[in-house]
C-alpha cells in the first residue's frame, strides 16, 4: 500500500495490463522481505513461547531440568539459518528485484506520454517540444486552446503553433502521437539575412493540420535497466565494496586537484617587494601602490572563495554518495542480525506474557518492532546527514535492542518475573478477549 500511494500518480491512466501491475507489485513486495523477516520472527517467537507458557509446558520442561537457554537452542539454530537466508536474499535477490522494479517503473513513467499531458501545464516529455492545452475533455483526447513550441532547431521559440481545438491519439503500434489541430496559426521565425536589420517571420493560417510525434525514444523496456546497474540499491556487498573503493579514490583525486588549484595556482608567492607591478616609482605614490596591492589581494581572495564554494558542493555530494553505498552495505547485515536479536527478545517475552494466539503477542510484537523501526529510520537519517557514521547509524537499533534481549533472557533464565507486568497486560488482553 505504501508503494501504491507513492507511485499512484505515475500508474493511473497509463493503460497498463494486469500482468504489468502484478509484476510491478511483485517486485515491490520482494523489496520488503528483509524488513518483514525480523517482525515475523519476533511475532512467531512470542506466540510460540507464550502458548507454551499458557499451557504450562514450559513449567513441565523446566521441572525436568531443562533451562530456558537449552529450550531455545534448537530455535536459535533455526533463526541463525533464517538470518543467513535473509542476508543472502538481501545480497543476491534484492539487487535483481530492485533493478527489475526500477527499470519497469521507469518504463511505465515514460510509456504513452500522451496520457501525461495535463490541462494548464506545459508538458516537456517529448524531446524538442513544449505542449500546453487549456482544456482537456474526460475522454482524454479532445483538446482546446493548444500551444506547441517546436525547439528541435535549438533556436529558441522560433516555431510556434496555436490552435483553438484539436484531438490527440496514439497510433495502433503506439510509436507515434497523432495531433489533429483545427482552426489555428503557425508562426515561423526565419534566420536573419545579411544586410537586414529585421528578422523575417512567416505566419500560416490553417483549418486543419496534423502533427506526428515520434515516440520510439520512449521505448525503454530493453535499455532502461542499463540506467540503474550502477545504483547502490542494485549492487551486492562485494560490488558495493568495490564501488566504495572507486568512489573514495575519485574523491581523493578530486580533493588533491582542488588543493593544487588553491595552493599553487592561486598562491601569493609572486607577491613581494620586487614585483614590478607593485614597486613604487618616482611617478607612483605610496598610497597608489597600497591601493593596487589591496585590489590584487582582494581579487585573489575572491577567486579562492569562488573556487572553494563551487567545489564544496561537489565534494559534499561525493561524500553523500559514498555514505549511501556504505549505508546499503551495512543495512543487509544489520537486518539479518536483527532476526536473531528480535528472537532473543521474543522468546523471553513469550514466557513472561504466557499468552498464545494473535492477541497479546501481536500487540507486544508490533510495539517492539515499531520501536525498532523508528530507531532504525532515525539512525539511517543521521547517517545520511553525516551526524553518525554509516556503521553507527545502521547498527543503532541493534545496539539498543541487544541489552534489552540480554536483560530479558537473564530475568527469565533465573525465574525472576518483571514486577507487576500483569497489571499492564491483563487489561489489554481483556480487550482482545471481548472482541
Amino acid at each position: 500500500m505504501q508503494f501504491l500511494w507513492k507511485w499512484i500518480d505515475d500508474l493511473v491512466g497509463k493503460g497498463l495490463e494486469i500482468s504489468e501491475i502484478i509484476e510491478l507489485l511483485f517486485f515491490a513486495s520482494v523489496r520488503f522481505v528483509p524488513l518483514a523477516l525480523p517482525i515475523s520472527i519476533l511475532l512467531a517467537s512470542v506466540m510460540t513461547f507464550g502458548a507454551l507458557g499458557e499451557k504450562s509446558e514450559l513449567i513441565a520442561m523446566k521441572s525436568a531440568g531443562m533451562s530456558l537457554r537449552r529450550i531455545m537452542n534448537p530455535l536459535i539454530v533455526f533463526v541463525f539459518f533464517v538470518s543467513i537466508c535473509s542476508f543472502m536474499f538481501s545480497n543476491y535477490v534484492m539487487p535483481i528485484a530492485n533493478l527489475k522494479s526500477g527499470s519497469l517503473l521507469y518504463s511505465i513513467q515514460k510509456q504513452k506520454p500522451a496520457l501525461n499531458i495535463k490541462a494548464g501545464v506545459f508538458y516537456n516529455g517529448i524531446e524538442g517540444y513544449s505542449i500546453k492545452v487549456e482544456e482537456k475533455s474526460d475522454d482524454g483526447q479532445t483538446l482546446k486552446n493548444i500551444i506547441i513550441y517546436n525547439h528541435t532547431n535549438k533556436n529558441g521559440n522560433d516555431n510556434i503553433i496555436i490552435a483553438k481545438s484539436g484531438s490527440m491519439k496514439l497510433s495502433k503500434d503506439e510509436r507515434f502521437l497523432n495531433f489533429k489541430l483545427l482552426d489555428g496559426y503557425s508562426y515561423l521565425q526565419e534566420k536573419e539575412k545579411r544586410g537586414k536589420h529585421k528578422t523575417p517571420h512567416r505566419t500560416t493560417k490553417f483549418k486543419e493540420d496534423i502533427i506526428l510525434f515520434d515516440l520510439s525514444a520512449f521505448d525503454f523496456r530493453r535499455t532502461s535497466a542499463e540506467l540503474y546497474k550502477g545504483h547502490y540499491a542494485m549492487l551486492n556487498n562485494q560490488q558495493l565494496s568495490n564501488a566504495i573503493d572507486s568512489l573514495n579514490s575519485k574523491l581523493s583525486q578530486r580533493t588533491e586537484l582542488i588543493n593544487k588549484n588553491v595552493l599553487e595556482k592561486y598562491n601569493f608567492a609572486g607577491f613581494n617587494q620586487t614585483n614590478t607591478e607593485f614597486t613604487a616609482t618616482k611617478s607612483t605614490s605610496k598610497n597608489l601602490q597600497n591601493a593596487k596591492i589591496y585590489d590584487y589581494t582582494l581579487n585573489k581572495l575572491r577567486a579562492i572563495k569562488s573556487i572553494v564554494s563551487s567545489n564544496k558542493d561537489d565534494i559534499e555530494y561525493r561524500n553523500y554518495i559514498i555514505r549511501k553505498h556504505k549505508i546499503e552495505w551495512h543495512r543487509k547485515i544489520a537486518l539479518a542480525i536483527a532476526c536473531i536479536i528480535l528472537f532473543l527478545i521474543g522468546a523471553p517475552l513469550g514466557t513472561i506474557i504466557r499468552k498464545g494466539g494473535f492477541g497479546m503477542p501481536v500487540m507486544v510484537s508490533v510495539f517492539f518492532f515499531v520501536f525498532y523501526h523508528v530507531i532504525n529510520i532515525t539512525g539511517e537519517k543521521a547517517a545520511k546527514e553525516s551526524t553518525l557514521t554509516p556503521s553507527e547509524g545502521m547498527w543503532l537499533a541493534n545496539f539498543v535492542f541487544l541489552p534489552i534481549a540480554i536483560f530479558l533472557i537473564y530475568k527469565t533464565s533465573r525465574n525472576i518475573t518483571l514486577s507487576n507486568i500483569g497489571r499492564y497486560t491483563n487489561p489489554i488482553s481483556k480487550l482482545f478477549i471481548k472482541q
